[in-house]
């Protein structure tokens, strides 16, 4: 059973321009669906029960492209993304995520990792939109 999905889109944008954006975590609530409010500390998501505070601490590295998100749920769970930016020619970069499966029963992980692998593809062409705009 695949417990993770990976997605990547190609945004006509300098490496270091996306990295900046991505990495900023007030932008999330930009393209990503969940977040309604983010900064360096915690943000506001609207889950599929209702809203909630979580703690988030985004740990990049510019040198290697990586940006990771490590959120603490009310619950105490951890969660974590993981994303990357390439560099693809001068004025080009690719972006990757890798999507883990959310935590539900064993029998729903299929069914909950397709339904956020769509949401995923949607967020990433935003994102696209919103970099190749700037």
């Amino acid at each position: 059973m695949k417990t993770f999905d990976v997605q990547s889109i190609c945004i006509e944008a300098p490496r270091n321009r996306v990295f900046e954006f991505v990495a900023e975590p007030s932008n999330l609530p930009k393209w990503a669906n969940a977040f309604k409010t983010a900064d360096a500390r915690c943000a506001r998501l609207q889950t599929p029960h209702g809203p909630a505070t979580i703690a988030l601490r985004t740990d990049t590295r510019q040198d290697a492209g990586t940006i990771d998100w490590t959120m603490t749920f009310p619950d105490g769970s951890v969660r974590t993304a993981y994303a990357r930016v390439t560099p693809d020619g001068e004025n080009r970069a690719v972006f990757s995520f890798v999507l883990m499966a959310p935590p539900v029963p064993l029998e729903a992980v299929e069914g909950a990792l397709e339904a956020q692998r769509k949401i995923l593809a949607e967020e990433l062409v935003c994102l696209k939109t919103i970099l190749e705009a700037r």
